[in-house]
């Protein structure tokens, strides 16, 4: 019988918040063996990156404490261990990859420097045998030509490349255990399939064990051997992943598993006037040097686009990070510098002043990817989303604002006794229903919405799209959908634009675009997508 390398028992974590007890996990117990890739798998707030974080003991200890469990490592309990055992074990026998590389890296550390200094702590290595061994993890972290990347700084480097960086760090030392906490969560498709087979070659080749833990079940489906579910701080299945796939023991299992972004965009007239169009529209960003800060290079932000979406339509925009789908969306709300023409219902309003398009503001709004950053903290929720009824002079006395907030709550499905909290005080899912409610309030023709379901989990993706469905059959609202899911826009769009490198490379009806697809980018992008699909 194998011999367990990681045990957890009957593990339970509580927070204390002044005079209020959370119970965050609750008797959680699980295995992992040697060679193996055990997932835990959960919504938000399910407890699953506090229980990967008491593995090594990294929770904000006295307001975090254990009122039960035990978790084992090679026999030796890690609860309660002295902190001179765990600098031994944390990096050095069991490594952690952090789902934001941005905020674990220091930023005012180079690559190099920063993967030298695990080297050097965990294995005693200094000058140049820690140098080699900097460009061997790296070479293994799957940079072919590490020595360029040795002197960059974390903000020169592009989200997967910082996540390499992180893995190389965690491999440095050459573990027996990896712990990934949601490593691919705000990654494009392509980049995730990329580092999600890096870490099975890696894993092949260190002969590590992997505990991945993530809200994916497409991922859960390709990655791991065994899987626990949690919930509300409680485990609510386990077993083998084909096993619990295919037969799910607990309902909230078999939600997970069914939620994933289906059906077709809203019905809409094909022959519909076109609200937003564009003719080689161009933006260039200079490229400086020197102390004369002389101009050398452009970089091709968007580079001759022309599009069309029509009034009630949907149209997709996708494409990598750095592909140019945002700059576009700024571009055509007038937010950016731009060359070619654009036309605002059937006006060209490429040369407008910003006196001229601040009547347009209105029809024109935004919905962003992270709600908590784009909603001001110390406003309530009221003063949100009214704040664009008193800005356009809509309402004519408070009690008027008021009632048209509270419509506009209701219609994106939240309570409008709710309108006196603050942000902090909801959900992810709640704060970007507040995002729209904001947006839908002045009565826009057209809503952009960039990434406006990447950083939730799949289950509320699903409301969020059923939401935004109905409310543009409801509005008949025209949406600019950018996003890197391509299950996504396939659930909303009525047409697709696909770009790479600040051009079009596709373009065509979401049906032509996903079924026959002609250009070979895009072909790679669906399937990087649906690989990891679950449903």
């Amino acid at each position: 019988m194998i011999k367990p390398l990681l045990s957890v028992e009957n593990l339970s974590v509580n927070f204390t918040q002044g005079d209020k007890l959370i119970e965050a996990v609750k008797s959680v117990s699980f295995t992992l063996n040697p060679h193996e890739t055990v997932a835990i798998v959960g919504e938000s707030g399910s407890g699953k990156s506090v229980t990967a974080l008491s593995i090594l003991q990294l929770l904000p200890y006295p307001k975090a404490s254990h009122p039960t469990g035990h978790i084992y490592f090679k026999e030796k309990d890690l609860v309660g261990a002295g902190e001179n055992y765990l600098r031994k074990i944390r990096g050095n026998k069991i490594s952690m990859v952090f789902q934001e590389p941005m905020t674990s890296l220091n930023p005012l550390h180079n690559v190099e420097k920063q993967i030298t200094e695990v080297l050097q702590v965990h294995k005693g290595l200094t000058g140049k045998t820690a140098h080699s061994r900097c460009l061997e993890v790296l070479e293994m972290a799957g940079f072919k030509d590490g020595k360029s990347r040795l002197q960059a700084y974390p903000h020169q480097l592009s989200g997967g490349q910082r996540q390499r960086v992180m893995i190389a760090m965690a491999l440095a030392c050459e573990p027996e255990i990896l712990i990934a906490d949601e490593p691919t969560t705000a990654l494009d498709v392509t980049i995730q399939a990329q580092l999600l087979d890096l870490l099975k070659d890696l894993q092949r080749q260190l002969g590590m064990a992997m505990l991945l833990i993530t809200h994916d079940l497409g991922i859960v489906r390709k990655m791991a051997d065994r899987l626990v579910v949690m919930k509300d701080g409680h485990m609510v299945d386990t077993g083998e992943t084909r096993e619990v796939f295919a037969h799910p023991k607990a309902p909230y299992t078999k939600h997970l598993i069914d939620s994933f972004p289906r059906g077709e965009a809203a019905p809409a007239s094909s022959d519909a006037a076109p609200l937003l169009k564009t003719a080689h529209l161009k933006v260039y960003f200079d490229i400086r040097e020197g102390l004369l800060r002389r101009k050398v290079a452009d970089i091709h932000a968007v580079d001759d686009v022309s599009l069309s979406l029509k009034e009630g339509h949907t149209l997709g925009v996708v494409g990598e990070s750095g592909s140019g789908k945002t700059t576009l969306a700024m571009a055509l709300l007038r937010l950016e510098k731009s060359e070619g023409k654009i036309w605002f219902h059937q006006r060209e309003i490429q040369n407008f002043s910003r006196h001229a398009m601040r009547p347009l503001r209105r029809e024109m709004q935004v919905v962003f990817q992270d709600p908590y950053g784009s909603l001001s903290p110390r406003m309530s929720v009221s003063q949100i989303v009214a704040e664009g009824l008193e800005i356009h002079g809509l309402g004519k006395t408070p009690a008027e604002r008021e009632s048209q907030v509270i419509q506009a709550l209701v219609e994106v499905g939240l309570d409008p006794d709710s309108r006196y909290r603050y942000p902090h005080e909801f959900s992810g899912g709640q704060r970007q229903r507040i995002a729209i409610a904001r947006a839908i309030v002045l009565k826009p023709k057209l809503i952009v919405l960039d990434e406006p379901t990447s950083a939730l989990d799949r289950s509320v993706q699903v409301d969020i799209i059923d939401l935004l469905r109905n409310l543009q059959l409801t509005h008949k609202l025209s949406y600019l959908f950018i996003s890197h899911d391509l299950a996504v826009v396939r659930a909303i769009s009525h047409d697709v634009v696909v770009m790479k490198n600040g051009k079009i490379v596709e373009q065509g009806s979401t049906h032509t675009i996903f079924d026959s697809p002609q250009e070979p980018y895009t072909k790679a992008l669906i399937k990087a997508a649906f690989d990891l699909k679950v449903g």
